[in-house]
């Protein structure tokens, strides 16, 4: 199949995939498809070019992000240090699926967090275990919902959470939470946020202790207690405050989290 039917192939699927076109420089106009898990497919006019390009839009691609970068015309990666040599100008164009956020816990709070994610283009996913909590009539704007504990829904599913996704674990249940916790841990998920007090969050790590969860550079990851300080109180002002939070950890900004307060959560 050509650049462009794979291309379109792929974004049909909802699947990522990078298109990296030369705008400035040799081969003007020249492209490589690039798809994680597969061989790239075009050039660009020199193997190394191919083979840095195609690191570097994986990255992109991971990010979601598209943007233009410099090489020189074997795939240096300094183009500066070139001198007299015509430098390559590429366009990277990455078509990425929407971020997932998996909420877990079918509570009260968990519909307004759903409608807030969807308007910011997550594809919702509620889990619980408790089948007549989780269902599709109490969670229409939810992309799917799950009955099934945290272990079987991170054991099969767990592999496709990245940067761009979160797990917000909503339930106070030891029984659900901690092997929630457990189960986000370990993925490459860029947020995960936990709901409770200060002292349920304490007696939380107390229990993922006694489970072997203790790094103190995993621990780190979780936000908790949850959501950035608005002083929120309705459920739709909570959905708020975590989604702002979740913007703000992926942008690099400093908030004011409640993780990082002290004192009650609510005035």
């Amino acid at each position: 199949m050509s650049v462009y039917g794979d291309l379109s192939a792929a974004i049909r699927a909802e699947e990522p995939v990078a298109l990296v076109t030369v705008i400035d420089g040799p081969n003007t106009g020249a492209k490589l498809l690039v798809r994680p898990g597969r061989d790239p497919l075009g050039g660009l006019g020199h193997p190394e070019l191919d083979r840095v390009a195609h690191r570097d839009a994986l990255a992109e691609l991971e990010a979601g992000r598209s943007g233009v970068r410099h090489y020189g015309p074997a795939g240096e990666t300094t183009p500066e240090d070139l001198v007299d040599t015509p430098l390559v100008r590429v366009f990277v164009e990455s078509w990425a699926p929407p971020p997932q956020m998996w909420i877990f816990g079918a509570v009260d709070f968990t519909a307004a967090l759903a409608k807030v994610a969807k308007v910011l283009g997550y594809r919702v996913t509620v889990c619980d275990a408790r089948e007549i909590f989780a269902t599709r009539r109490r969670f229409p704007m939810a992309d799917e919902v799950r009955v099934t504990w945290p272990g079987p829904m991170f054991d099969e599913r767990g592999t496709e959470l990245g940067p761009r996704d979160a797990v917000c674990i909503l339930t106070h249940d030891p029984k659900f939470d901690v092997p929630a916790v457990q189960g986000a841990l370990a993925t490459g998920v860029g947020y995960i946020g936990v709901m409770g007090s200060r002292k349920t969050h304490d007696k939380r790590l107390e229990r993922l202790a006694e489970a072997g969860t203790d790094d103190p550079a995993d621990l780190d990851r979780l936000m908790s207690p949850i959501g950035l300080d608005l002083g929120a109180r309705t459920p739709e002002e909570t959905a708020i405050s975590i989604c702002a939070e979740i913007i703000a950890r992926r942008t690099g900004r400093v908030t004011p989290s409640l993780r990082d307060g002290t004192g009650p959560i609510h005035q």
